[in-house]
Parts: C-alpha cells; sequence; structure tokens
C-alpha cells in the first residue's frame, strides 16, 4: 500500500522550469560508438523528451507515461550519499493532468515502477550526483507495476549491476534504455492504462566493440480459469489483476517491434544468438547464469 506522500516543497512552476533548464540528459556518445535515444517510428506518435541530469526520458503524454528512458550508468563507488527516501513530484515542464500522479498510485497494491533507479545517474561531482538521484523522482519516471517481490523481480531490478560486471574491465559503462510496453490493451485504472509489460535495453562495449541485450519483464496475470474467476468478481475500483514478474531475456529486434521505437544498430550487435529455435526466442531467466553474454 502506498500512504499519501508529503507535497512538494513550495515553488512556482516557473522557478521548478528554470531549477531543469540546465539539464543536459542522456549522452549518446556516453560509450563511444553512439547509442542514439530511441525514439518512435511512427511521427503520428507523439512525444516529449525530457532531459535530466545523467538521462532522459521519452515520455508519451497520450498515455501520461514515458516511452523510453534512457540512462548513462558507470560502475563504481557512489561519490555521495544518495538518500532512499525523497519527493515524488510532477515535472513543471508538462501539464499536470498529462502525467500519471500520486491519484494512479494511492492506496491501492501498485508501486511506481522507477525507469531509470534512484542510483543510476549519480557520478561525477557531489552537486550534480545529487540532482541526478534527485531527478529520479519526477512522476515521468515511474510506471504502475504490482508491489510483488518474487526472483523475477529481483533478476530484472539487478540486472544493470550484473551487466556492469561483465562489460569491459577498463571501462565498466552502460547505456541503459527502458520503459513499458504501451500497448492498446493494457487495461484501464484511474485515467490511465497499466502496462502489462516493461522492457529493457543494455548497451556496453565487448572486446572493443558495441554490444548489447535486451530485457522483458511480465507482469500479465495467469490467465487461469481461476484468474478469470477472480477478474470477474474483483472489487469495482480496484486495479487490475496482475501476475507475478516473469523476467525473458529477448532479441532486441523484438523489442523494436513491440515497442515501436527506432534503436539505431543495436539489433545488429545484439549478443542474443540470431540462430535460436523459436520456442526458445524468449529465454527465461531463472538466474544471472541464464543470461547470455556472447553471441
Amino acid at each position: 500500500m502506498n500512504p499519501s506522500d508529503p507535497s512538494p516543497p513550495p515553488g512556482t512552476d516557473d522557478a521548478r522550469r528554470a531549477a531543469l533548464s540546465d539539464r543536459t540528459g542522456y549522452d549518446e556518445a556516453f560509450l563511444g560508438p553512439v547509442v542514439p535515444l530511441p525514439l518512435p517510428v511512427r511521427p503520428t506518435i507523439g512525444t516529449v523528451v525530457l532531459p535530466y541530469t545523467h538521462f532522459t526520458v521519452v515520455f508519451r503524454p497520450d498515455r501520461r507515461l514515458a516511452a523510453c528512458a534512457a540512462v548513462c550508468v558507470e560502475a563504481g563507488e557512489l561519490p555521495v550519499d544518495v538518500p532512499r527516501d525523497g519527493v515524488w513530484e510532477f515535472d513543471p515542464r508538462l501539464p499536470e493532468e498529462q502525467q500519471a500522479g500520486d491519484d494512479v498510485y494511492r492506496n491501492n497494491s501498485l508501486d511506481r515502477g522507477r525507469l531509470v533507479r534512484r542510483t543510476a545517474p549519480v557520478r561525477g561531482p557531489s552537486a550534480p550526483a545529487g540532482r541526478g538521484a534527485g531527478d529520479t523522482f519526477h512522476f515521468t519516471n515511474a510506471a504502475p507495476q504490482a508491489d510483488v517481490f518474487n526472483q523475477g523481480r529481483q533478476i530484472w531490478e539487478g540486472l544493470e549491476n550484473h551487466l556492469l560486471d561483465h562489460a569491459d574491465a577498463h571501462d565498466r559503462r552502460l547505456a541503459v534504455l527502458t520503459g513499458p510496453v504501451l500497448h492498446d490493451s493494457d487495461p484501464p485504472y484511474r485515467g490511465i492504462q497499466v502496462p502489462m509489460r516493461f522492457w529493457k535495453v543494455a548497451a556496453f562495449l565487448q572486446d572493443g566493440a558495441l554490444a548489447a541485450a535486451a530485457y522483458v519483464l511480465d507482469q500479465s496475470p495467469d490467465l487461469s480459469r481461476d484468474a478469470e474467476r477472480a477478474l470477474a468478481g474483483a472489487t469495482p475500483g480496484a486495479p487490475p489483476p496482475l501476475g507475478p514478474f516473469r523476467a525473458y531475456q529477448v532479441p532486441v529486434s523484438d523489442v523494436a517491434e513491440i515497442t515501436e521505437l527506432e534503436f539505431g544498430a543495436l539489433p545488429d550487435v545484439d549478443v542474443m544468438p540470431a540462430t535460436r529455435s523459436p520456442e526458445e526466442r524468449w529465454r527465461r531467466l531463472e538466474s544471472y547464469e541464464d543470461i547470455v553474454l556472447h553471441p
């Protein structure tokens, strides 16, 4: 359950917009080879690009959620003591009614699923590092997830650290692209549609060359008869039923297809072998040992 959160510090929207005016966002050349910010392949899909400290959100006002968040991650000790608690707030550069705020998460079983994790953009001098952590508390950087913790979610939340550990020893960096799969069939709830799946694409250097790996987290319910009966008898106004998290490694090209985002050269440098049989195309991850990191 999410208790009501404190209101953000007082300040006019003009002052808050000014405070974000120096944000330079995601660095496409962070790894050396360019990893472009994913944008919709269909120009009819309207998005707003919102730069923060060391990360950028590509936002879909029509869905009140992000289509993608891109962050530059570097391994090593955190340069500052990053507080775990923060105040979630709207991004003043967008109308509040276009963002999924506390009304979506209050008094229910939904968590704010942070797209860019709190410590991911924390690097460099203490001032910008602290801003990076604070910037992750904007509602534009969250999407609703089930408040369960199982093996699938544990793997998902540890993916970035696992990949950093396997990146080139002298260049332990990642470009991490992540977001919800925004499908027309996502169930409605409190003025939004709750995504059933999330995706993540990580780009890194392997033997001096660009490489990529893609993953999907599925929170769709088990469509058994019991689940269908539970859905039919669900409390009016309750969030849609969500299943236990299941994590998969998938082809980058599949993420491009289900998100309708452009990933540049990343499908061509995918570490997932292209010759995998159709039934093994999505590899269920039960542990980190299941992750494929070499073609």
